[in-house]
């Protein structure tokens, strides 16, 4: 009878596999793969970083770099130190798409190949860097706005256009109604990414637009939690300051920084900043999690139908954070000091780091778990 049974129910299993398909239930060998964009030399030593300091706890864990053959970036640089370093979960992925700012927001050459590569990811990361064309977002080109990489930007927004959709195109089917909960993280240019591909916009100066300061000496009466990069290095190069500045953020009640890793609306996590373009008009899904001290700048954007997308203005990644030994000076006047000394002088600085990671890998090895598309 238990026989009669067992066999009744593989004969229903191979029904329903021959009716739809097998569908893995897990990537294969179990591996966790990660898809960052702008695999540079930098962004390898952060993962590096993360992974060395339990940040992104994945043993199984493969990480492929996509970037555009157009873009200025040597990643040749990148694969060397990839090689030198024995590291390898580490692969380079080149893509060639004919793309432009006029077909970015629609299907276009990168559309077939980046389905495949959506398909054999757990998680996305878009990571930080140079100023978008602002044509891209409808504008004219602010003086101020520094042009350097067009083609990383067409790669970039046309993915990121793919994955959510935009305004830009009401009828597009974006990838992520057919997987949710996949993982994207955006840092800095990557959060101002996931903004502009969207339909969103930027502001292309802060200090000029938001408060109307045009003189280095008038920006630093500012104050510190008002700079999201350090002024004094325009004025004291030969000093070799960082170009970092740490200042608090504050956290919006019931988003997502409260309501999903548990802080409290009080809390004061300090961060490392260094840009100079801000987010303007919110794309398509996107709500306000966090903002400057004073409310003026945008930090983070979380999507209101994609949960587990969210786009951090600041750099939770930077391999710096963790050095205990890297002594830095702001201003002229300062005694050196470590970025660790500041996350850890200040709670709940370095637990808010830590619990993005946490929540980033956690949701990777979710997704693994998932059929894939």
């Amino acid at each position: 009878m238990k026989i009669s049974r067992l066999l009744t129910g593989i004969s229903f299993l191979v029904i329903i596999i021959l009716a739809f398909g097998f569908q893995p239930l897990f990537s294969e060998n179990g591996e966790i793969r990660l898809t960052v964009f702008y695999p540079s030399t930098g962004t390898v030593q952060n993962l590096m970083a993360l992974r060395e300091k339990g940040f992104i706890d994945l043993p199984q864990l493969k990480v492929t770099g996509v970037y555009h053959l157009k873009e200025v970036t040597n990643y040749e640089q990148a694969k060397k130190f990839v090689e030198s370093n024995g590291i390898d979960w580490f692969t380079f992925k080149p893509l060639s798409a004919d793309l432009n700012e006029k077909n970015i927001y629609q299907a276009n050459d990168l559309t077939p190949e980046l389905a495949e590569i959506i398909k054999n990811s757990d998680g996305i990361i878009f990571f930080g860097g140079p100023d978008i064309p602002p044509a891209l977002f409808g504008q004219k080109t602010n003086l101020l706005t520094q042009i350097d990489d067009p083609f990383r930007h067409y790669l970039e927004l046309s993915a990121i256009f793919h994955l959510l959709g935009g305004y830009q195109d009401k009828n597009f089917r974006p990838f992520l109604d057919d997987r949710p909960l996949l993982p994207v993280l955006g840092i800095c240019l990557g959060a101002q990414s996931l903004n502009v591909a969207t339909g969103g916009t930027l502001i292309q100066d802060i200090w000029s637009e938001i408060y109307g300061q045009n003189f280095v000496e008038d920006i630093i009466a500012l104050g510190p939690d008002r700079w999201h990069n350090n002024p004094f290095i325009k004025l004291r190069p030969e000093m070799r300051l960082t170009g970092y500045n740490f200042h608090w953020i504050k956290l919006l009640p019931d988003k997502f920084f409260v309501k999903t890793l548990g802080f409290s609306s009080n809390d004061k996590p300090r961060i490392l900043s260094s840009h100079h373009q801000a987010i303007g008009k919110l794309g398509k899904g996107f709500e306000v999690v966090a903002s400057s001290p004073d409310g003026k700048v945008i930090e983070a954007i979380h999507h209101t139908k994609f949960p587990k997308v969210l786009g951090v203005q600041f750099h939770p990644e930077h391999y710096r954070l963790w050095d205990k030994s890297l002594q830095v000076r702001m201003n002229p006047d300062d005694k050196p000091f470590s970025y660790w000394e500041i996350l850890t002088g200040n709670p709940p600085s370095l637990e808010f780091h830590q619990s993005i990671w946490a929540w980033f890998s956690e949701a990777m090895k979710e997704n693994s778990q998932r059929p894939k598309n």
